[in-house]
């Protein structure tokens, strides 16, 4: 049985990057997978948390992650696949350790969605990280599309 740890945290991105995946499992000689779902439900703001009480933060997580589960783990177990839920909380290279302890030689996948200006935190200890000297860096073209609007405009 092929294991998968899949990390997430959009359900229509996550989808989009799963299907080739999830297609090409799909077969009438294909073992069963095992997919394992973290998912990593949406930071609340400073400014929210301050006026949320902390059960009232772990019940929108939970609510939240019902949700998720409910509309992506049918749509990968839907040929055979099992799927097992894990809600991630707190740091993700410990949650992979110990997911990896129980599943080993389980393959580990991170689908969460880019964002920008956001570093995304590392799965495992071995994932590469971008060296970035700023934490908003501008791409070349940007820059040379704004340099030519304030040339253009005087």
């Amino acid at each position: 049985m092929d294991k998968m740890i899949v990390y997430v945290d959009d359900l229509a991105y996550a989808q989009q990057q799963l299907a080739p995946m999830v297609a090409s499992r799909r077969g009438p000689d294909a073992p069963a997978g095992c997919w394992i779902v973290v998912a990593c439900a949406p930071r609340m703001t400073h400014r929210i948390s301050k006026w949320v009480s902390h059960s009232a933060r772990e019940n929108w997580r939970a609510k939240w992650a019902d949700k998720f589960f409910g509309a992506l783990l049918p749509w990968l177990t839907s040929k055979g696949d099992t799927a097992m839920p894990v809600l991630a909380q707190g740091p993700l290279a410990p949650l992979t350790e110990k997911l990896l302890g129980e599943h080993p030689g389980a393959r580990v996948l991170d689908m969460r969605r880019p964002k920008f200006g956001q570093d995304l935190a590392p799965v495992t200890d071995a994932q590469p990280q971008r060296e970035t000297t700023s934490r908003w860096a501008v791409p070349g073209a940007v820059a040379g599309m704004g340099a030519m609007l304030v040339l253009a405009a005087e």
